[in-house]
């Protein structure tokens, strides 16, 4: 138990070194973040609808 609450106890320490973004920097890197998901979303379905339709071509042309 005694190692536990010592485990918290230094995490705590930690998390109190950590510099935290403010709220503008938060906000602009989470939008970048939502932005590029989005982005890599849409090339992954386009490179998977293009790739089934590639597919479904030579498997019913033959």
């Amino acid at each position: 138990m005694h190692a536990l609450l010592k485990y918290f106890k230094e995490s705590w320490q930690e998390l109190e070194k950590v510099s935290w973004p403010d709220r503008n920097t938060a906000m602009r890197l989470t939008g970048a973040v939502i932005v590029l998901s989005a982005i890599v979303g849409i090339y992954i379905a386009a490179a998977d609808f293009i790739l089934v339709e590639l597919l479904d071509r030579v498997i019913l042309s033959s």
